[in-house]
């Protein structure tokens, strides 16, 4: 662990991709260290991309016990003979992103083995918490072929997860790896972030008028969504709580992506889903009430802030 008077480090994985790039930049304005471990390079001053293959275990073992920066070359050497210390936390959001980017088979394969390796990297370096990337698609609809109707609403973290395509199930799989290691390497927290539809902030202008007067468009996204600049709070909140050992958190903005009211777009759009609790009149669907009683989470970024209803 960094010392007290030293910032915490933290390895983050994928973090030149469309989440990535905004969640880093919360994190470093939170006094977080932050070794970026991508195959692409991200465009801030502040950050050293180290180019890894994550699906090579070596590589990853060697990526999360690394210098974060050339000048850590200066460091004192320390108990182990180099001036490395161990990375406080590591956020794993490297991934295929979605279906028909590569053969199904590629996307299963680099999303399960790379998911793995950074746990178990991790888990046997003796960093004590790790935050991995599931998804929305988990919930079943929305990679399903032709129209699906969810079990229920709200979606909330207890669901009966059963998705057909490969992209969800690859993210399914993370979770499991997860759940696996918590329960091998006690004290050590692993929480995934099933996450919503990433909107950065240019497309608010760019694709949520389409969102809020087309409704009819987002049942696969469970007319919900996450600001990528309130899934830094999240990862930010996930680090700093301890003590949860393996947890699965919904990462969404609390409110549905409609001008009308949650009850009256469910019952348009789904109505033979049955609801299980009381919603609040503009709650998402795809609901966060998990980070906001457990972690503590705050929306910043409501999508009304920038779209003219």
């Amino acid at each position: 662990m960094a010392s007290s008077n030293t910032p915490k480090r933290i390895v983050f994985t994928g973090g030149s991709g469309k989440a990535g790039r905004h969640c880093i930049p919360y994190l470093l304005s939170k006094g977080y260290s932050v070794l970026n471990v991508d195959l692409l390079p991200l465009d801030h001053p502040e950050v050293h991309t180290l180019k890894a293959d994550l699906t090579d275990s070596g590589q990853v073992f060697n990526a999360l016990s690394s210098h974060f920066h050339l000048s850590h070359y200066e460091n004192p050497r320390g108990p182990g003979g180099v001036g490395v210390e161990k990375p406080d936390a590591v956020i794993h959001f490297a991934a295929y992103a979605r279906n028909l980017l590569v053969p199904d088979s590629e996307t299963f394969r680099g999303n399960v083995l790379s998911t793995y390796n950074v746990i178990e990297a991790a888990c046997k370096l003796g960093i004590k918490k790790v935050i991995i990337a599931s998804s929305e698609t988990t919930y079943g609809v929305c990679f399903a072929q032709g129209d699906a109707d969810y079990h229920s609403f709200p979606l909330e973290e207890d669901y009966d997860n059963d998705p057909e395509d490969t992209y969800a199930t690859s993210k399914l799989c993370g979770e499991r790896c997860a759940r696996s290691f918590a329960r091998r390497f006690p004290g050590t927290d692993i929480y995934a972030l099933r996450i919503g539809n990433v909107i950065e902030p240019h497309e608010y202008k760019l694709d949520f008028p389409k969102y809020v007067n087309k409704p009819e468009t987002r049942k696969r996204n469970a007319w919900s969504y996450i600001d990528a600049r309130d899934l830094g709070q999240i990862c930010d909140l996930c680090v700093q709580k301890d003590g949860l050992g393996f947890q699965v958190f919904n990462a969404t903005n609390d409110t549905i992506t409609t001008k009308e009211p949650t009850a009256e777009i469910l019952s348009r759009y789904a109505p033979n889903t049955p609801i299980t609790r009381e919603m609040g009149e503009y709650e998402a669907p795809l609901s966060n009430r998990k980070i906001r009683e457990v972690l503590g989470f705050k929306d910043v970024h409501d999508w009304r802030k920038y779209v003219k209803v």
